[in-house]
């Protein structure tokens, strides 16, 4: 049965998220406020907890979550190379509303999908959020609806979605807005925008050289493009060519929760897969 938990509440806020890491070790899912939209967290390095978050969404393997964390540390050890434009973007936007696609660190022990080798991965400007994340290490996040809904703003919406596919609600209040975080690709020479989001064109610019694709993109003062989620992932699809699969790694110390050899707590994730699509080291 689910619980729900309100964490403006000292006391219940405390045992929530207590509750909430402790349901995320063992494969369960937990929804959680951001600092855009309610989210859906599972554990990354558990292949039947990804699993069960895509279930709970209706969604299948070409749609893979992002990550969220709660250090940039733990950001640092699930990719392959953070280079200058990504580090110059991360003490610019970090904590905050921007996703970053990179190459995935192919040492990592875990399958967040088909994500053709890459992660998208942000750290959230929510407390609550990142209390969690420096718990669990890095954790899959997708928007805390069904495929196809509107993002979740409270914790009651995503109830009403998820119902009992969820073990613990963590219940924060309503969210500040539902305008998505901007994705950014780094896996090319020149960072691509791959989506429109709270961080404008303008401001990317003021940091690094960006490449946009699309003429209306180009365009601020334009709407967040269709089919997106607030969360860091593309509603029920992929961003560009680069499937946003959304967090950890270092030495799994409590607060970057994650191995020094990627490995997931307690060994290899069965079944799991490289974040390549290649079979599980």
């Amino acid at each position: 049965m689910s619980a729900r938990y309100d964490c403006t509440d000292p006391a219940q806020r405390v045992t929530g998220l207590a509750e909430a890491a402790a349901s995320l070790r063992k494969g369960d899912l937990a929804v959680i406020p951001t600092d855009t939209v309610y989210g859906l967290a599972a554990d990354a390095f558990s292949p039947p907890a990804v699993t069960g978050l895509l279930a709970a969404k209706g969604r299948d393997r070409q749609m893979p979550p992002p990550v969220l964390v709660g250090t940039v540390r733990a950001a640092t050890a699930l990719v392959e190379d953070l280079n200058a434009f990504g580090k110059d973007l991360i003490d610019e936007f970090w904590p905050g509303g921007l996703t970053l696609v990179m190459r995935a660190n192919r040492s990592l022990i875990w399958d967040l999908g088909d994500t053709k080798g890459t992660v998208a991965v942000r750290m959230p400007l929510h407390e609550l959020a990142l209390e969690l994340l420096k718990e669990t290490g890095p954790l899959a996040v997708s928007s805390a609806n069904r495929a196809g809904a509107p993002p979740a703003t409270t914790a009651a919406d995503a109830e009403a979605q998820l119902g009992e596919a969820v073990a613990v609600y963590l219940d924060g209040g309503p969210c500040s807005g539902d305008v998505p975080s901007t994705i950014v690709d780094l896996t090319g020479a020149v960072p691509k925008l791959l989506r429109r989001g709270v961080i404008s064109i303008a401001r990317l610019r003021e940091v690094v050289t960006l490449a946009v694709d699309d003429e209306w993109m180009e365009d601020d003062s334009g709407p967040v493009a269709d089919g997106t989620v607030a969360d860091g992932t593309v509603a029920d699809g992929t961003a560009a060519d680069h499937p946003v699969a959304d967090d950890p790694v270092a030495d799994r110390t409590a607060a970057d929760g994650a191995v020094a050899d990627g490995t997931a707590p307690g060994g290899t994730a069965p079944g799991g897969a490289a974040a390549d699509g290649t079979a599980a080291e």
